[in-house]
């Protein structure tokens, strides 16, 4: 065991079946509301309000799941993958699964029921913390579990994400921890780790930088500086996604959520923020020799992302990638 996690508030208030809080009264009164988009089911016998639900990010969601599965077990469980990295805070790109997985003894044979999702993947080696009086595996375990049942890029997320060392409060792995795990696990799949490992960084701050990373790869372009400082005029320093020394060029992904998320905004409109943006974008331009900028659809399709990037001057060693149907 390696210690124990602090518990984890729900972000939303649930309203518990069993809990008789009076909102709504009676089952009848739930399905009428569910019917009627105010109220979701989360898990048998637990809601949520939809205006609140719809407000969450995806891992916060899978949070919500995995802490009603905690609280109505009746005996100690072990999270593991999504379930686990909910709790420790990786995140992921597309969809997070609907059932809660939990981690079994081999000789159980895997199934599931309700909200569970039951891994007959044994314990042996496995790194767990305490949390909820329950169990997770570890941030560098749930790290490997991930990258070693899945596709290349959603395993370098998953380790960018561990090894992140802008994270409040400091990284969550330290490459030591992610190498033991995988010393310790002999499981199918590993094989693949050591490569997500040596691609993997702690300079990646989102979990799309880390999918841009391995689509720059892919297309042939060269491997970029991450978080590469410039001092722009009026003494503010920033930052930029990725930064190609011998072309002098700066390549950015440029979400959506700096311009909506509250969080990001800290009291700025959204309009403030676009002007912002684009007035920090050309005192970039004014430094550098290139400036390469682009949005979710380009990972998408990269010979959309291939296009951008030859357009504004950063060589390839590939030729253009067929488009995606």
């Amino acid at each position: 065991m390696d210690g124990m996690l602090l518990p984890l508030l729900s972000p939303i208030a649930v309203h518990r079946r069993r809990e008789r809080d009076g909102e709504p009264a009676n089952d009848r009164q739930m399905r009428r509301s569910i019917d009627a988009g105010i109220f979701r089911r989360v898990v048998a016998g637990s809601y949520v309000r939809e205006s609140e639900w719809a407000q969450l990010r995806p891992m916060q969601k899978h949070l919500v799941r995995v802490i009603e599965v905690a609280d109505r077990a009746r005996c100690p469980i072990v999270f593991t993958h999504s379930a686990a990295a909910a709790v420790v805070s990786i995140d992921r790109i597309g969809a997070w699964p609907e059932l809660v997985q939990v981690r079994i003894e081999r000789s159980s044979g895997g199934r599931s029921s309700g909200a569970v999702k039951r891994r007959a993947l044994g314990f042996d080696g496995t790194e767990l913390i305490e949390w909820r009086g329950h169990f997770v595996t570890s941030p560098a375990q749930t790290a490997i579990d991930l990258a070693s049942e899945s596709t290349f890029t959603a395993g370098v997320v998953a380790v960018d994400q561990a090894l992140w060392n802008r994270r409040g409060g400091g990284p969550l792995a330290v490459r030591d921890d992610l190498r033991r795990v995988m010393e310790n696990n002999d499981r199918r799949g590993l094989a693949r780790v050591p490569d997500v490992l040596r691609f993997a960084s702690e300079l990646a701050d989102s979990v799309r930088e880390s999918e841009a990373r391995v689509l720059l790869d892919r297309l042939g372009f060269p491997q970029p500086v991450l978080q590469k400082e410039f001092l722009l005029p009026g003494s503010k320093q920033v930052r930029t996604d990725f930064y190609f020394p011998d072309q002098d060029h700066v390549g950015e992904f440029d979400g959506i959520g700096k311009y909506f998320d509250p969080d990001i905004l800290k009291g700025r409109t959204p309009e403030q923020a676009l002007l912002e943006e684009k007035d920090r974008a050309d005192a970039l331009r004014r430094q550098v020799s290139g400036l390469s900028r682009w949005r979710t659809p380009a990972h998408r399709d990269p010979a959309q992302l291939y296009s951008i990037l030859t357009a504004d001057g950063l060589p390839s060693r590939f030729p253009p990638p067929r488009l995606l149907s």
